[in-house]
């Protein structure tokens, strides 16, 4: 297993739900972190979907203790340099690219590349990849799907993202080839629109609290 195989699992590790974050205000990154990491959830992908997501990223960075700032929704390597640069700790793409696969080779933060089906999994896998996100999770095929996977794919591990909630977390954390899951779920857009930061770590306390 590589190195950056090794640090990516280190972060994946961290805790069974990775909060995937849409920062509209760079002012409530901060505050938004510093509450989920007192939840439990230290890794936190911060999508590049806004303006400020890149800021969010920088300050997230440098000012929460005990965070572990990623960015996701990569698409190419100019957002995999930008995101880098913020101070992004870990890369998450919804798919891959060969570009983005070249820029990640060269680069000494992990990537967890997206796959939604068997032939994405085996290209992957030949271009050294163990783990891996399943994206979009639910309208892939859902737990079953990547169930099914689990033995003709064996030794690929899964984060999975896409329409995962409290509800169905635990059928994806049961799996065998699961290590944790994506969810936006922590991090409720009315919550963060008031400020409501107790509110959202006794969510991250419940989502640190999943098992299998």
């Amino acid at each position: 297993m590589g190195a950056k195989t090794e640090k990516l699992l280190a972060v994946l590790k961290l805790q069974p739900v990775v909060p995937v974050l849409i920062v509209e205000d760079v002012a409530s990154a901060v505050p938004l972190a510093r509450a989920l990491v007192k939840g439990g959830l230290k890794a936190i992908e911060i999508t590049m979907r806004t303006e400020a997501a890149l800021e969010a990223v920088s300050r997230v960075a440098q000012e929460v203790e005990g965070a572990v700032a990623g960015a996701g929704t990569i698409l190419n390597p100019a957002h995999f340099a930008a995101a880098v640069e913020a101070g992004a700790q870990f890369i998450v793409s919804p798919g891959t690219t060969q570009e983005l696969l070249d820029t990640a080779r060269k680069s000494d933060i992990p990537l967890l590349p997206g796959a939604a089906t068997a032939s994405e999994v085996m290209a992957l896998r030949q271009e050294g990849y163990q783990v891996l996100k399943f994206f979009p999770a639910e309208q892939a095929g859902g737990a079953a799907y990547l169930k099914s996977l689990s033995s003709p794919l064996a030794g690929t591990m899964f984060c999975p993202t896409g329409g995962i909630s409290l509800k169905n977390a635990k059928d994806y954390l049961s799996l065998p080839n699961v290590i944790c899951v994506g969810g936006s779920w922590v991090a409720p857009k009315d919550l963060v629109a008031r400020g409501d930061w107790d509110g959202i770590t006794r969510l991250a306390e419940e989502a640190f609290a999943l098992t299998a």
